[in-house]
């Protein structure tokens, strides 16, 4: 049973993708909030507008879906989406046209 409960297509990655206004001070503020707010619920910055979270199933990540669309901001586009760990860890990584080795996986430890 265990084998199952940390299988590579049970365990999920939730990617949140957005793209906000910072014209005005009211707006950066809007913006930096909402970083705040996926950073304060275990979400890492990927890339400057992307941040992801490792799940150890899909109800998991469905609560953080959950929680993400209760703190989105006002204004922008915010994209989510949930890709199990195999399909996460086919992901290439380029820098300046070489290839990178993906970030270490890990297992994230919840106490709830």
């Amino acid at each position: 049973m265990s084998e199952d409960r940390f299988s590579e297509y049970r365990i999920m990655w939730v990617l949140v993708f957005f793209d906000l206004p910072t014209e005005t001070k009211k707006e950066r503020k809007a913006a930096a909030d909402f970083r705040k707010q996926l950073i304060k619920d275990g979400f890492v910055m990927f890339q400057f507008s992307i941040y992801v979270r490792h799940c150890p199933s899909a109800e998991s990540a469905e609560m953080h879906i959950r929680r993400v669309k209760c703190f989105l901001p006002p204004h922008g586009s915010v994209g989510l989406l949930t890709v199990t760990d195999k399909q996460f860890s086919k992901m290439e990584l380029f820098y300046a046209k070489k290839e990178q080795e993906p970030p270490e996986m890990y297992i994230q430890l919840e106490l709830f």
